[in-house]
Order: structure tokens, then sequence, then C-alpha cells
């Protein structure tokens, strides 16, 4: 084939490859563009996520007729005149492609005008043709109304995601522009509802809190630094606000988002034996380096950069991140100094030689019989619904029923007799409920022992049955979501007092795509506002307490992130093992061998008790020979 040169219309769509990836790139480009201009306050007006508009409105310095037109041509811009100026850029665009790759997959219009101009001009741009230039009045400043995203690209349109997932990439691209000048206003609008509002804020600090959350600017720590090589400064979260996943990790560089694994790593290994190895800190570190020692000119979008010296930027983040953390505390610290604190007398070391300390007396009432049916433990009759007890798996955590109004309605845990209750003084006929179910591993006669919270012991014909409880209830969880994720029909749900929990507008998206899953899993988690969810309702088995529902949402929403499975079959089996541990992690500790009892026999229900759905045991038994060694 003889070798030509492409037509400028289609190396633009190429170009606009690179780009323009998603809407989410068009916000960024103009965004980046208003606050290079000078602009005070910026809007971002968003319709069905980008596809129909993006709209930038900006109050900078404006451009005159002339440039409104050539700004749209390749490698046109303001910012370079030299090769030399290569080595000093301080501006967040420089190459001159973002207008001339937008115009190329979209319909453009453009209002402008400067400030000494008595009226605008407005240009029109169509698949990269100008369509007209026009006299018009309007403020100071530009107005650029992105419509019909690649309307002329049908394929590139037909792989967006959904408007949640897509409008999630624009706010992600938003508020990387917005951390990076806090003295900037910024607001940002989706389908005629207001989603951030953001004043001009007093420092970094305020506009974390006003983008990200109270909870986001109250967990984090001061970090300063300054060397002949880089200066550090910014926030850094505290290590027990650490989550699973990414979330709240940002690297500027002289005013510019940049991505780095490989500084990351130098954050990371400051929090070594501060956090579990599956957790990740919030930060938000500013470098200031000298301009000629960082390439930012490494990829078309701008989002990767080079250093000079990243070797001693690496150890120079660490070291500063460790003194910050090193200088905190982060237990209670005793304060001896209350003023409303009970005084206590200072007792001698003769003070019992004068005043004899005499043990309590002991009253036994002998005609007390424990066996007595007047003097059986009313605990027993929790099984049967007629008493209740404390807590735990399916327990007290659970206000309302599932299915049929019983509180065992989610387990068909059959009702124990006196018998089995005592223990070794009776044995439990198989006519009494149990059957030959796990013959071999357990004896129903003989009573749990719950070891810290963390096993449960009994006795078995073999030894003794050592049962892992996180995972116990992990397994019965997986097979409970499995069922409801299969059957597609919503699980019941028990009751809680509305909790509001606040995640972001990223992780409300989040949320709001996968309302229909989470129903039929059992959770009731609704929106309130643009970046809060109250939680109403969580599945049997969770039995979360109130000051746990932030780290359930928490983990929920890791777990929706991390999903990435295509097959429905797949995916369905790896998001029930997903919120079946985070189920299993969030309820709360057991502590009564009545709740012990309870998770043995929904255990045992399950179609494999011994193992969970990724292949941990759940259960081992010592053999007798064992135990006897040990004597």
């Amino acid at each position: 084939m003889p070798i030509r040169i492409l037509p400028g219309n289609i190396a633009n769509m190429i170009a606009a490859g690179e780009v323009v990836q998603r809407p989410a790139s068009v916000v960024k480009e103009l965004v980046e563009n208003a606050v290079d201009a000078g602009s005070s306050n910026v809007t971002v007006v968003i319709q069905d996520a980008g596809r129909t508009l993006i709209q930038v409105i900006d109050d900078g310095c404006g451009m005159n007729p002339d440039e409104a037109v050539l700004c749209f041509e390749r490698h046109a811009t303001s910012k370079l005149a030299t090769a030399e100026d290569l080595q000093n850029i301080h501006t967040f665009g420089f190459r001159g492609e973002a207008l001339a790759s937008i115009a190329a997959v979209a319909a453009v219009t453009l209002k402008t005008r400067r400030e000494e101009d008595e009226v605008g001009c407005e240009v029109v741009i169509s698949a990269f043709n100008h369509v007209s230039t026009e006299e018009v009045a309007c403020p100071r400043g530009c107005n650029f109304a992105i419509r019909d995203l690649f309307y002329n690209v049908p394929a590139r349109r037909k792989f967006l995601k959904s408007d949640n997932v897509e409008f999630k990439h624009i706010v992600a691209e938003f508020t990387k522009v917005a951390l990076t000048r806090p003295d900037v206003g910024f607001t940002l609008t989706h389908n005629g509802k207001e989603i951030y509002v953001l004043k001009p804020a007093k420092s970094l600090k305020f506009r974390i809190q006003d983008l990200l959350g109270t909870g986001a600017a109250a967990e984090v720590l001061d970090v300063d630094a300054s060397t002949s090589i880089v200066n550090i400064h910014g926030y850094i979260g505290r290590p027990e606000g650490a989550k699973k996943g990414l979330g709240n990790q940002y690297f500027f560089v002289n005013g510019r988002y940049f991505r780095s694994p490989y500084l990351h790593k130098a954050v990371m290994k400051a929090y070594e034996n501060l956090i579990p190895g599956d957790l990740t800190p919030s930060y938000y570190l500013y470098l200031e380096v000298p301009a000629h020692t960082v390439d930012v000119n490494i990829s078309p979008t701008k989002s990767e950069v080079k250093f000079e010296e990243d070797g001693i930027i690496f150890q120079t983040i660490y070291a500063c991140l460790k003194e910050a953390l090193a200088k905190q505390s982060f237990g209670d610290s005793l304060d001896f100094d209350r003023g409303d604190a009970p005084e206590l007398p200072s007792f001698s070391r003769n003070f019992e030689e004068f005043h004899p300390v005499s043990e309590p007396s002991v009253k036994i009432d002998e005609s007390f019989n424990p066996f007595d049916s007047d003097g059986f433990p009313s605990e027993v009759d929790t099984f049967s619904g007629t008493a209740s007890y404390g807590g735990g798996f399916g327990g007290r955590g659970s206000s309302s029923s599932f299915g049929t109004g019983s509180p065992d309605a989610g387990f068909d845990v059959p009702t124990p007799s006196k018998a089995n209750f005592m223990g070794n003084s009776a044995h439990l006929s198989h006519d009494e409920g149990y059957g030959k179910l796990f013959e071999d591993r357990m004896l129903p006669s003989t009573s749990s022992l719950v070891l810290q919270g963390k096993f449960i012991l009994t006795a078995v014909k073999s030894g003794l049955l050592v049962i892992n409880i996180r995972r116990a209830k992990e397994r019965i969880l997986f097979e409970r979501f499995l069922e409801a994720l299969s059957k597609d029909a919503p699980a019941s749900q028990s009751s809680l007092f509305p909790e509001p929990v606040q995640i972001g507008v990223e992780n409300c998206l989040l949320i709001e795509d996968n309302q229909a899953m989470l129903q039929s899993l059992g959770f009731d988690i609704r929106l309130f506002g643009s970046d809060t969810v109250v939680v109403n309702a969580v599945p049997e088995g969770y039995g979360v307490q109130h000051e746990g529902i932030p780290v359930m949402v928490d983990n929920i929403i890791d777990a929706l992130k991390s999903n990435t499975a295509s097959l429905s079959e797949t995916m369905t089996a790896t998001l029930a093992e997903k919120f079946a541990r985070v189920g299993a992690a969030t309820d709360e500790p057991m502590t009564s061998p009545v709740q012990a009892q309870r998770l043995i026999d929904t255990l045992f229900g399950c179609a494999n008790a011994e193992f969970t759905n990724s292949g941990r045991r759940t259960m081992t038994i010592i053999p007798m020979e064992d135990i006897e060694k040990k004597f």
C-alpha cells in the first residue's frame, strides 16, 4: 500500500482517542484550562453523565475572536513559545491538544469575552469543522458547551458505562482539580441537581472537608518538611482510619495531580507495623520541586511525571511521614489533672493493722434443687422465643424476624429439651429433633464452651471439636447470600434505627448503582443527600451495633469496588463470599453458650459445614489420644 498523509479529521480523531477517553476527560481538560486562565470561580454543568452536555463556565481572562477560533487548532497554546519553556512549566495545560481533540468528537460552542472588550464572541465547531463566529453579549471569561460527545464515533459512545459510573469518574477528576486550588470556588451540577458548591477555602483542610466530608478532614495529621531537593506539605490519615482498597490517596507536584505507584510504596512503608497489610491510609501530599527537575510530559493525559531525584524523594517522603506519625499518640491519654475526678484517700502501709479486712460471709440455700422444674434456667426458653437472650449471631441485633416472625426462623433451629441443656446429666434422643446428622462430630448432650469469643469447644466421640466462630458465620452467610442472589428474591431484613453515614459523592453513586443487588441481600441503604447514606436495615446474622455501622458500610463499598467478575455465576459467588466476610467480621462478639449452640445447629445445616467457600476450615477435631498425651 502506498504511504500517504492522513487527512486532518482522521488524525484529530486518533489524537482524541488518547486525550478524550470518556466524558470525565473533557471535564478535566476544560476545568484545568479554566484554572490556568486565572479564574476565581468555575462552574461545571453536566447532563446525562456528559453524554448530552458538558458545560464549563469560568470568569478568567477570556479570549478575543481570533484566539477563540485559533484555540481549536492542534498544538495551539499560549503556554509555550520556545523549547526552553518545557523546562519551566507551571500550568496544567501546555500541549495544545485538548480543545482540538474535544472538537473532533463533539459539537462545541464557545462564548468568550475579555475584560477590555465591550462584546464577546460565539464560536461554533462541529466534527472539527468551523461552523460560525458571531458577536454576542456575555460576561468576562469562557463558556464551553460540549454536546453529543462521540456522536461521530459510535463505537466509543457504545462502550461508555452507565450514567452513575461515568459521573463517578467526572467527580473524581473534578475533585483532583479542586484539591489543587482551594482559593478557587467550584460548582458541580448534574441533571439540575447541585452536587458541590465549593466556596474559596481558607486552607487546604477546609477544602478537604468540603469535598470529602468532615470525617475525612478530622482523621488527618499535618505533614510539613523542607529539603534542598523537595518541599513536602499536606496531610496523612491516622492509622486507625486506614481502609481496605484505594480511596483518598492524592499526590500533587507543583500544583498538578499525578499518580505514582513508586511513591505510594514510600507511604505504605512509613505505615509498616501500624496498619494491617490489606489496609491503605488516606493522604494528600503536595510536593514542590524546581520545575526543571520534573518531567510532566510523559503521557497525553499528563497524569504521570518523572523526577530527576526520585530515589531521594522516596526516602524524604518516608522519613517525613515516619516523623509525623511518631509525633502523634493514637491511644487515649491519661488525664491526671481532671478537676471533676473524685479524690481518693491515701492509706498508710499499716492501714489493715488498725482496720482489719473481714471476708464476706456466704449463705447457702440447702433446699434449692437446680433440677426441679421451677429452678430450670429461663435461658433455655430463648430457643422457643419465650425469653430474650443477649446479642450475637442472629440474636438481639435483629429486631424483626425472618419469614415466620420467630427469632429462629432464619436458622431452622429445633427446640432443645431440658435434657440437652443439662449437658452430661441426660441424653437427647434422635426423636427430639437433632437426628443422626454429624453423629461422629458432635454429641448434643454436651454443652458448648465459648473461648475468648473466637472458638467454640464441644465434646465429640473422638475428642474435642473446635469451631472457628468467624469462619462458621462466614459459611452460613455465604450460603444465605448465594441463595438470595441466585433466586433474585429479597432476603428478609432486620430493622435498625436509621444510621446516617457520610461516604462521599463517588461512593454514593456506587451504592445507588448497586441498590437492587443490595436489597436482594437484605440491606436497606438509602441515599441521603449527595454524599451521605442512611442504613435502615441489615441482613440477619450481621448483628451490627451502632458504632460498627460505618465500618460495615466501608466494607460493603470495598466489596463493590473490587468486584470485577464478568460471568454471572462467578460474580454471584464472588459477591456472596465478600458480603459473607463482611458480615462475619462486623458481627458482635459471642459470649453465651446459648448463642454457641445456635451457631452450631445452623452451621451443621449448611451444605458444606467444614469449609468456607474459599477453602478454609471452619472446624477441627483434637483427638482424645492427643489430649491424653498432654497429661
